[in-house]
């Protein structure tokens, strides 16, 4: 098992990363989201229409285990992130890996 906040890390430093609620929809109604994270412990209303959509568009969900605060940490922001799309995901395993 690899450590979800390294592999989110490399991705955002090395691949394409889309933040954010209006960003992250755009991205998979443009069907260039190879993935989503989403944290589980976020706005209700978020987390249940990004999983909707995903679930329509078939994107993989990969489940961050925290708030928005502590995804915006984990990503290196200063800021809440409720969820972002991997569009490329660079030298990371990020879109190979299982998570818990």
């Amino acid at each position: 098992m690899s450590d979800l906040n390294n592999d989110l890390r490399l991705a955002i430093d090395t691949g394409k990363v889309s933040f954010g609620y209006r960003s992250l929809v755009r991205s998979i109604n443009a069907n260039t989201a190879k993935a989503v994270v989403l944290a589980t412990k976020g706005k209700k209303e978020i987390v249940d229409d990004v999983t909707h959509v995903c679930g329509i568009a078939d994107i993989r969900i990969i489940k961050f285990n925290g708030n928005g605060l502590e995804l915006g940490a984990a990503c290196g922001k200063p800021h809440s992130v409720n969820g972002l799309a991997i569009l490329e995901p660079g030298n990371s395993n990020i879109l190979n890996e299982k998570y818990e």
